[in-house]
């Protein structure tokens, strides 16, 4: 969430880099809003200070033996005045906050101009994507073909976007998902977390899902309590340090975590409804970095570096790309994506976003630190995926197939599975 002042002070501009991203912020809006708050407290702080002179009148009055019943009248209607003041700068006070949650973040310079994906700019490509003498084929042909992979037994379960994992496909999931977590808890120093999968309201506008996307999010309840379906660990993650102070010493923290994660996934259609690509239930690997706000964007390159060391354990091809101001995330200033070649589509597609948020997150759920001169500031927040399960699986299969219809897996992962080979049958092989 922003600060009203700051958006104010940038002017012109706050409004200028918002177009970026399709957003056209009310500064004038925004000003008459900030000026009523400014106005009531003003009033309140006066109001409250002639209520305590006229207190302290009547105490003297009355010892001297004056007659306080005008004094005592005033003092009422102070009082009044002073509750009347209260609940309007309550309901201005809300108002402004309703308005700030739904302004998305300023995108960062660097995040070039554009409205989708076709507007990204590369920044490099890592390993050749594989060359078959033979037709490739996608993940679905391939996992149903070995019997790993089941979306018809799924659909009967739960409906479209599921999916079943069996026998050496269940392996391979847990196999991959323990090679991250130790790449990254070993490797890179992450703390790994077992945390909620249902989370409160004041959680999800804490990241930044709430009040805006409240339509994708999978909710349930009980009794009075409304509780939301994680998207992405990263919601409760981040949100472990919500209305926390975090000393300086202790920053930056990096938290990591493997949880199913539940979207929507509105307005998805074509090949992207096919197979593993966008599910409304997968597992994925989360990292979150909490930091000073100038630590920001080394924190993130630091990230990017880490979800690459995954796709180059599994042998996988990829690209990194800064995506346009536009096609960002609400609550990021800048991302970058991990795009792995998937031989099946002969296309580059996101397997993990690495975004700053600067401290947009930090504000919004009350996360701080200390400057230098030791006052509580908004500290900033970063994630990434390292990585999501099912497009992992997919882009193993499909870069790692055999001519024959088996897969040869990445060496990374025989200590994990037992095996090095699933046969075009599905059964575990050795190499």
């Amino acid at each position: 969430m922003h600060d009203a002042r700051v958006l104010i002070d940038l002017g012109d501009e706050a409004v200028r880099l918002l177009a970026r991203r399709g957003y056209q912020l009310d500064l004038s809006a925004l000003e008459a809003l900030q000026s009523r708050r400014n106005s009531g407290i003003q009033a309140g702080d006066e109001l409250r200070a002639r209520s305590k002179q006229v207190a302290q009148e009547v105490q003297r009055t009355a010892k001297q033996g004056g007659d306080v019943s005008g004094l005592k009248e005033t003092a009422r209607a102070l009082k009044e005045q002073v509750q009347q003041n209260e609940a309007e700068l309550e309901q201005v006070q809300q108002e402004l906050t309703d308005l700030l949650l739904t302004i998305p973040n300023l995108p960062d310079d660097e995040a070039p101009d554009g409205f989708s994906d076709a507007d990204a700019r590369e920044l490099r490509r890592v390993g050749e994507p594989p060359r078959f003498d033979f037709a490739p084929k996608d993940h679905v042909d391939l996992g149903e073909a070995m019997g790993i992979l089941d979306f018809g037994r799924a659909a009967k379960l739960s409906g479209s976007r599921f999916s079943v994992l069996r026998g050496a496909g269940a392996a391979l999931e847990r196999a991959i998902a323990s090679l991250l977590l130790d790449v990254h808890t070993r490797r890179h120093g992450y703390v790994e977390h077992a945390v909620p999968y249902l989370v409160n309201r004041r959680t999800m506008t804490g990241t930044g899902q709430l009040p805006k996307f409240e339509e994708d999010l999978f909710k349930t309840g009980v009794a009075d309590r409304d509780l939301f379906l994680i998207p992405t660990a990263e919601v409760p993650l981040t949100n472990l340090y919500a209305d926390e102070i975090v000393p300086p010493a202790e920053l930056p923290l990096a938290l990591t975590a493997y949880t199913p994660c539940f979207r929507s996934e509105a307005g998805s259609y074509g090949r992207d409804t096919r197979g593993l690509i966008r599910m409304h239930q997968f597992s994925k690997v989360e990292m979150v970095r909490i930091c000073a706000a100038e630590q920001a964007r080394e924190q993130m390159q630091l990230m990017v570096s880490h979800a690459e060391a995954c796709l180059q354990e599994l042998e996988l091809a990829y690209r990194v790309v800064a995506l346009a101001a536009g096609d960002t995330g609400f609550s990021a200033q800048l991302t970058y994506d991990l795009e792995v070649w998937l031989p099946g589509q002969e296309t580059y597609r996101e397997i993990s976003s690495v975004s700053d948020f600067g401290t947009f997150q930090g504000r919004r759920a009350g996360i701080r630190t200390r400057d230098e001169k030791g006052k509580p500031t908004p500290a900033a927040t970063i994630n990434g995926s390292g990585l999501p399960l099912a497009r992992t699986i997919a882009a193993v299969l499909e870069q790692h197939q055999q001519a024959d219809g088996s897969v040869l897996l990445p060496k990374a992962l025989h200590p994990y599975l037992g095996f090095a080979r699933i046969g075009a049958d599905g059964t575990p092989a050795a190499e």
